[in-house]
């Protein structure tokens, strides 16, 4: 595993806890991450991770979802209890299910076994950046390639024209772009926006966002800024 981007100052008191049972795993994600400016320090199963967490408070956590014992998953929920520190789940795992189920649960994103450490590294600088941002959650404004939103005011404009969104275009838009590059999945939504009581009703997810993409999407046939992440949701784009 190999990068080159510079150390920032930020990363240097960034502290990383991965909890992987594949010994060669830890020590490549070791010596990447530490290569790369961060504190790292390792668990091999979910027990041991949900203690170190506790103790030391890392600033991300890296959760292989097949641990034996305690997986990944009862990891994540028991986590999730009493922490909101940012999740990156690994898995060799293909099938969506899997991937719906971490980030249901609470993960902040997932990458699949194998993965290079430049991907990695763009992942975990994006939740970070997103951990940040929620703690000050919704600054008055975003402003992001002619899409503009005024949360005090609830406005939304593109190129300073200003656009029309019912109230749930608005809610569904404002979660979207408070998380930006998260995967949020069909029920995520469906329950922050409209109530749990919605959180199967796909079909109208997909009416707003369709009508959302007509409205701020230059074409919204090739959408820059909300993209499909298919059968499992949707990510509000910004580029790194």
């Amino acid at each position: 595993m190999q990068a080159n981007h510079p150390i920032s100052k930020a990363v240097a008191n960034m502290k990383v806890l991965v909890i992987d049972d594949e010994p060669q795993i830890r020590r490549a994600l070791r010596a990447g991450l530490e290569h790369n400016g961060y504190e790292v320090m390792l668990a091999a199963n979910g027990e041991e991770g949900l203690d170190v967490a506790a103790l030391k408070i890392p600033d991300l956590l890296i959760l292989d979802l097949a641990l034996p014992g305690t997986d990944g998953f009862t990891v994540l929920k028991q986590l999730r209890e009493w922490s909101k520190i940012p999740v990156i789940v690994l898995t060799v795992r293909e099938g969506e299910e899997e991937k719906i189920k971490a980030l249901d649960l609470g993960a902040d994103d997932y990458l699949i076994k194998p993965f290079g450490l430049g991907e990695l590294l763009a992942r975990m600088r994006a939740v970070l950046r997103r951990a940040s941002s929620e703690e000050k959650e919704a600054e008055s404004t975003f402003s992001y390639q002619g899409l503009f939103v005024d949360m005090a005011k609830r406005l939304v404009s593109i190129d300073e024209m200003e656009v029309h969104l019912t109230p749930k275009e608005y809610d569904l838009l404002k979660y979207m772009i408070l998380q930006p590059n998260r995967v949020l999945t069909h029920r995520q939504l469906l329950t922050k926006v409209w109530g749990p009581e919605y959180s199967e009703d796909h079909h109208t997810l997909r009416v707003h966002i369709a009508n959302l993409r007509n409205k701020i999407e230059t074409h919204p046939e090739r959408p820059r800024l909300i993209h499909t992440e298919m059968r499992i949701g949707y990510r509000f784009r910004v580029d790194q």
